[in-house]
């Protein structure tokens, strides 16, 4: 009997078209009827490569290879149901990210594991966990810490006249001696003078503590652009490389913002975690 074959449906007064037989666990791919055959199977091909490097990043970056050491080939098609074509490929392009590396005799393993921050930690609204990046440990590298005028757009967005001054505290935070960000922090006056005059050792949230400066809110903005060459220096990475890019601004605990400030964060070693619970019965 052929896969094609018309079966008579008994009650349908004619004949029906039955779909083939495909194996359990395998997707048809539909798609629209003026696509070559050729060009669907190329696209599935390739939204099948993508799925797979998505899912291997998943469990890379989330510590789920024991001692960072990918199965072997032929155990990631078991796995996944894929064919051997998709899964170099999509191990191609997680080399070609700087996330994995194959060494002969051995394997492939993870280069690097990101941080994962909680992102209320990140907000610095509450103490961060012993794992935390932010729990003092990573220094910082000083680039600027000098008395300016507020640009006119600091100044708008912490609410103060354009050239009220303030204090420009930028640096790049070192985890175990490697770059992981950028920041330019812009904070107004009284607590512009505590945080000049406190030694800077650990970490931002840090020397808030150090130097006396409560808050009350912390706002981000998040999102993505290649680093250009001026980040990259700093950062240690390749120009176009994918970086986050975060504007805050932190309030005093009466509502007025003080500090604002640029943050690049390098994509490939930090990642934020966050969760909302959804309030049943009434508005969130």
């Amino acid at each position: 009997m052929g896969l094609a074959e018309v079966r008579p449906r008994h009650g349908t007064g004619g004949n029906t078209p039955v779909m083939p037989w495909r194996p359990p666990g395998k997707a048809r791919c539909l798609a629209s009827p003026g696509m070559s055959t050729q060009y669907r199977r190329g696209e599935a091909r390739a939204h099948d490569v993508r799925r797979l490097r998505d899912m291997i990043r998943a469990a890379v970056q989330g510590g789920r290879y024991p001692g960072g050491q990918l199965p072997a080939e032929a155990a990631l098609m078991a796995a996944h149901g894929a064919s051997r074509a998709t899964v170099r490929e999509a191990l191609s392009l997680l080399r070609a990210e700087g996330l994995i590396e194959r060494t002969q005799g051995i394997g492939t393993h993870a280069v690097v594991r990101p941080a994962d921050e909680k992102l209320v930690e990140v907000h610095g609204v509450i103490r961060p966990d012993q794992h935390s990046l932010l729990n003092r440990r990573t220094r910082p590298r000083l680039l600027d810490r000098s008395e300016i005028a507020a640009p006119a757009l600091v100044a708008d967005r912490l609410g103060a006249p354009a050239g009220t001054p303030c204090l420009r505290l930028e640096y790049v935070a070192l985890h175990q001696e490697e770059p992981i960000w950028l920041a330019t922090n812009y904070a107004l006056f009284p607590e512009a003078a505590r945080l000049r005059d406190t030694p800077f050792v650990t970490d931002w949230y840090a020397l808030l503590a150090d130097a006396g400066v409560e808050f009350g809110q912390s706002e981000f903005i998040i999102g993505a652009e290649p680093a250009d060459p001026f980040v990259a220096a700093a950062l240690g990475i390749a120009p176009g490389a994918p970086v986050l890019v975060t504007e805050q601004t932190i309030a005093d605990p009466a509502g007025r913002p003080f500090d604002l400030a640029f943050i690049h964060i390098r994509a490939d070693r930090f990642r934020f975690v966050s969760r909302g619970t959804r309030l049943h019965g009434r508005e969130a």
